[in-house]
């Protein structure tokens, strides 16, 4: 996508051969570089959200497998980095998906040629994920084709961030507003501000200026709000995880939206590439693990600049703050799920015949 009018992806290789992706946590007021230069760096990344998204975590996890590999390709030490990097953020799937797929490759191959094969993998990872981005964004243009041939515009309500900073290139729900955008349809985009890290207001606004499609943020709360009023025609989000049965974790605050969308008859779509759906859960309501990521962020409220983010003291000294990273909207919320194959059910027999494991 664009930054600056300039073509990019959200990792690449710079002239010295280093894998970079950009500091997230710095945008939008800066725009810099962070060098993954061992495992550790990667860990660390994913952790401390220099990078976010389901699809961008595990491809940077595979790199950070591929950097261990360039320092110790044995058996033991790709095994504990994979221990560590699976750690690093319990809710999303793609993450041990990409640490597994590499591993089980990795574990048929000499230890020799381990950097190389593992590198090779990551950049193919890469290179797989915009091609899933793109076409999960032409499915995802026929909805809003078709509510701008009806209505004459879109608009567009979205939740945290699932544009190409989350992902290789193109992003999830983003990618459809992306080529909507392209092909000169009208349309419009309420970004919510997602607290507490205000991934919408920082990172979706961000990008969707910088490619020129008109957006405003609006709080959290103000969603429900604005369907009711006739101003929301299509709801679209991402997601971390999606059950076997169609139930749906993404950042917290989406089930909210559901419900509003659900009441006032919005159709609210979900767009993920089938490697985030997670078979071995069969209700996601009940078993996907809900990452708690503790009270500073509810307690302080992030200041974002040129240096990056300060935290600023937003509650009263001495109380506690419940803090779940993601929450699940249920099977039954979700109009359909916008996946590379096209749109299908958010439900068992809507997911099953792409199941590779059955």
């Amino acid at each position: 996508m664009k930054i600056a009018g300039q073509r990019t992806r959200s990792v690449w290789k710079s002239e010295a051969g280093h894998i970079q992706v950009f500091d997230q946590r710095k945008l939008p007021f800066a725009v810099e570089i962070f060098t993954l230069s061992s495992c550790a760096d990667a860990e660390f990344a994913i952790s401390e959200m220099v990078v976010r998204g389901a699809p961008l975590i595990g491809i940077t996890a595979a790199f950070g497998l591929a950097l261990q590999a360039q320092e110790d390709p044995s058996w033991e030490a790709l095994q504990a980095a994979a221990i560590r990097l699976k750690q690093t953020r319990p809710t999303a799937v793609n993450l041990a998906w990409a640490v597994d797929m590499m591993c089980a490759h990795l574990s048929k191959c000499s230890i020799g040629s381990r950097a190389v094969i593992a590198f090779d993998m990551a950049w193919k990872l890469l290179d797989d994920d915009v091609g899933v981005n793109e076409r999960i964004g032409q499915h995802g243009l026929e909805i809003i084709r078709s509510i701008a041939a009806r209505k004459g515009r879109c608009h567009i309500l979205t939740h945290c961030n699932a544009g190409w900073l989350a992902t290789g290139d193109w992003g999830t729900a983003l990618a459809p507003i992306y080529m909507a955008h392209d092909e000169g349809l009208p349309l419009h985009v309420y970004a919510d501000e997602t607290r507490p890290r205000s991934q919408g207001s920082l990172l979706t606004a961000f990008e969707l200026r910088e490619h020129g499609v008109p957006v405003e943020i609006i709080v959290d709360n103000a969603g429900g709000h604005l369907m009711q009023k006739n101003l929301v025609d299509l709801v679209i989000v991402g997601t971390d995880r999606v059950a076997a049965n169609g139930d749906v974790a993404n950042k917290i605050g989406t089930y909210l939206k559901a419900l509003a969308a659900f009441d006032n008859g919005i159709p609210f779509y979900v767009a993920c590439p089938m490697s985030t759906v997670d078979y071995q859960i069969q209700d996601g309501c009940s078993d996907i693990p809900i990452e708690d990521r503790g009270p500073f962020e509810v307690l302080n409220t992030p200041v974002a600049g040129p240096e990056g983010t300060n935290w600023m003291p937003s509650a009263p000294p001495g109380v506690g703050a419940c803090n779940p990273g993601f929450d699940v909207t249920p099977a039954r919320l979700v109009t359909g799920i916008i996946t590379e194959h096209g749109i299908v059910s958010a439900s068992e027999a809507g997911l099953a015949p792409f199941n590779q494991q059955s």
